[in-house]
């Protein structure tokens, strides 16, 4: 099928009617757009709060001003903590949520070669090809996702340091970055099953996979539904020289057939993601984890184990409880062989209201088998 033609915006602007491409397929499009050059932040943030973009016509750096200063206003809206955990915890979603639609509403003109047409803009042809494929036409993009478009080539140029790879990883845009070494280490550091075959859920990166074929699985298996994160790991695979031995597929969860060690790191929380990124981190109503542990004894050889990477801060939010999952462990067949434990590696925010249940956050690796 021939893919969609993307959403475009419409505005008025010197008594002309202009209608332009919509670039980042993954931010929400503004409805409504005004030129703007010289508004205050108190102005801009009225506007943008009621879901109406804001076209910058002005120097490229009084964007980034604006943008700023709509982020501080924001921030100064507490996020109250009544002492029930999920409450705050909705409550810090919801204002995550409000954040971005504000943000997202600042916006930019991109030429046909995706050059911002602004005094003093930088060079974001390389980001925005990177980030959302080649340009077609002008376009209108959401200053805050080229800036984010402009980070992740950053962090694809430079690499993340992998401990226990001793190596970097690169991420790619829309790909979660392995930030965290706690669930690495674990991978690490788990007793090895006599496996020669293993499956990587969800790969990502390909950080995973390329762990267990550094010790020494002899052949992995690594799936992700998102086809960013397949070429991602493809290429880390192929630059850490161990394309040998894993391969890469596009595919939704479980590839056929069973393996001795089934690895899976699913996202950790319920609930709604608000950008592509976030889908590696939030998983709208458990609904993932649930199909994962249903469908994993299908995919696991007898005697072979599965490593289910998950933290405990949803149930420290009361979003889910102990015997909740350990249940869905034994409606699907599976048993418990042993967890390993580690503590977050991340220092919770001072300003995170939840920053006293992230310091008590355990990140565990739950060794399962078959029951029968």
């Amino acid at each position: 099928m021939p893919p969609h033609p993307p959403a475009t915006v419409t505005w008025w602007e010197n008594d002309q009617q202009r209608r332009l491409p919509w670039r980042d397929p993954g931010e929400r499009r503004a409805v409504q757009v005004v030129v703007a050059d010289d508004l205050t932040a108190d102005a801009a943030l009225r506007i943008a709060t009621r879901g109406t973009g804001l076209l910058w016509r002005g120097d490229f750096r009084g964007a980034r001003q604006l943008r700023d200063a709509l982020r501080r206003r924001l921030a100064r809206r507490g996020i109250r903590d009544d002492g029930d955990p999920r409450a705050t915890y909705l409550r810090v979603r919801q204002a995550a949520a409000h954040r971005a639609r504000v943000l997202g509403m600042v916006l930019i003109e991109l030429d046909a070669d995706d050059r911002v047409p602004l005094p003093h803009a930088p060079d974001v042809r390389r980001a925005c090809r990177e980030a959302f494929g080649p340009p077609v036409a002008r376009s209108l993009i959401p200053l805050q996702a080229m800036l984010g478009a402009m980070g992740a080539r950053q962090w694809r140029e430079r690499g993340v340091a992998v401990p226990a790879l001793g190596e970097r990883i690169h991420p790619h845009h829309g790909v979660f970055a392995p930030t965290r070494s706690d669930y690495v280490d674990l991978v690490a550091r788990a007793p090895l099953p006599d496996a020669g075959l293993a499956f990587d859920i969800g790969t990502g990166t390909g950080v995973l996979a390329a762990v267990l074929a550094r010790r020494g699985v002899a052949r992995v298996v690594a799936t992700d539904v998102q086809p960013a994160a397949v070429v991602c790991a493809r290429e880390n695979l192929a630059r850490l020289g161990l394309d040998d031995r894993v391969e890469v597929r596009r595919h939704d969860l479980f590839p056929r057939g069973r393996a001795g060690l089934v690895v899976v790191n699913p996202p950790w929380l319920p609930g709604t993601p608000h950008s592509p990124l976030e889908a590696g981190v939030f998983d709208p109503g458990g609904r993932l984890l649930a199909r994962i542990v249903r469908q994993l004894p299908d995919h696991l050889t007898p005697g072979g184990e599965a490593w289910l990477v998950l933290s405990d801060l949803a149930e420290l939010l009361g979003l889910r409880t102990r015997d909740a999952l350990l249940a869905q462990f034994g409606r699907a067949g599976l048993v418990v062989r042993g967890r390993l434990d580690a503590r977050p590696s991340p220092t919770p925010r001072p300003d995170d209201p939840l920053r006293h249940l992230r310091a008590q956050e355990t990140v565990s690796l739950w060794r399962l088998g078959l029951a029968r």
